[in-house]
């Protein structure tokens, strides 16, 4: 157990890792400098003494924080976990079991159950992880902390708001070491702006056993952000051989058709508007023709992986099957080291990207094609770890 000193009143405790700093004055001056901050955007003492009471200063959201990799497991893997069988099953018997609260949800708001029930899975396991951690204690730490000061004291302030209404009270109001909460894991500020009581009892309780406000609050940040019933996010496709993956402008599913795309059932994907492709591990895996859905899903969380993964997760749980075209294993996505040494590797060689950043813009794919030309493999653009290796 780790050992903590409290400061002066008691609102905060620190880990063994800031003793020095919470002798000098630290997270607990951090604590009484923001409650001037709190009271000019309204929180009352009462609720910011009740709020902070028990509050500590959190090394492992910290060190979390700071540690974030950026995404390069494999998306075989990520598919493996994110779609798996059990979570399909199990997405399936939630629809069924809470179909009463799902009608209502989709009457209300126009989002259908399997796209709600996936969101539902991927975030909190259909609320089996709702995370356990203290939020105004991960929130001020993250908000004393300084590498994104600024975004997290505003989520202080959102949440400490959320406890004044009368939402939750502070010792249930628990959620990740980032501050999301609940069953579909709100951040503070989208809470506020999205979340509903549809159960009529008064209070947005996503923190609940019940999920129903929870659930009610995904459908209504979808239809905030245009979502559009009836519709897929995205269609998986095939390619014609030698297909030219340059072409990348949004058009519709009848001109990707006169391309030669077509979908795996080997006809012209239906008209469901503006479509755009993607590859997201290159000409080795699956295609998808993505729609406006697809941004929809982004605004929960931009991530690619997330985003197929919820998209394909709503899918099978209303009972469509697997993709046709597995994810290849181990393909993944560069580190930003391996795409700066991608970048040079490929100027050094005569195929220049323009600039040495780290990022694979249009001048970097450019390249990348240039590159899988002369060497004689499809021009997908994609930088793999095997182009990477073959470069040097």
């Amino acid at each position: 157990m780790q050992r903590r000193q409290f400061i002066g009143t008691g609102l905060a405790a620190l880990t063994l890792g800031r003793a020095a700093q919470a002798q000098e004055g630290g997270f607990g001056n951090w604590i009484a400098d923001f409650r001037s901050r709190a009271r000019a955007a309204g929180i009352s003492d009462q609720t910011f003494q009740s709020a902070f009471a028990d509050a500590r200063y959190l090394q492992d959201s910290v060190d979390r924080d700071r540690n974030q990799a950026e995404f390069t497991r494999p998306l075989a893997d990520y598919m493996s976990t994110a779609v798996s069988d059990a979570r399909v099953t199990n997405g399936r018997i939630m629809v069924q079991q809470f179909a009463d609260i799902f009608a209502q949800i989709e009457a209300r708001f126009d989002v259908e159950p399997h796209v709600v029930a996936a969101v539902w899975g991927m975030e909190s396991n259909y609320g089996q992880r709702r995370g356990d951690t203290p939020l105004i204690s991960t929130l001020a730490t993250l908000a004393y902390d300084g590498r994104r000061g600024r975004f997290f004291e505003e989520q202080l302030i959102a949440a400490l708001r959320i406890l004044q209404n009368g939402d939750v009270a502070p010792q249930n109001m628990t959620g990740s070491w980032a501050g999301a909460m609940g069953h579909t894991q709100f951040m503070p500020t989208s809470y506020e702006a999205y979340a509903v009581d549809i159960t009529g009892d008064g209070r947005r309780d996503i923190w609940a056993d019940d999920p129903s406000d929870a659930l009610a609050s995904t459908a209504a940040y979808f239809r905030r952000f245009n979502w559009r019933k009836g519709q897929p996010w995205g269609v998986e496709v095939l390619l014609p051989r030698g297909f030219d993956f340059g072409q990348t402008s949004s058009r519709s599913p009848t001109a990707w058709g006169q391309l030669g795309v077509r979908g795996v059932d080997g006809q012209v994907v239906p008209d469901h508007g503006e479509a755009s492709l993607i590859t997201p591990t290159g000409a080795g895996g699956p295609a998808f023709l993505t729609f406006a859905n697809y941004t929809t899903i982004s605004r929960y969380n931009n991530a690619q992986a997330y985003i197929i993964g919820v998209g394909h997760l709503s899918d099978r749980i209303r009972g469509l099957g697997p993709l046709q075209v597995a994810f290849p294993p181990g393909e993944r996505q560069l580190n930003r080291a391996e795409r700066v040494e991608l970048q040079q590797r490929l100027t050094n060689a005569g195929f220049s990207t323009q600039g040495v950043d780290g990022r694979i813009g249009p001048n970097s794919q450019t390249a990348i094609r240039a590159y899988q030309r002369s060497i004689g493999v499809p021009t997908d653009g994609f930088a793999s770890v095997a182009l990477l290796e073959r470069l040097r």
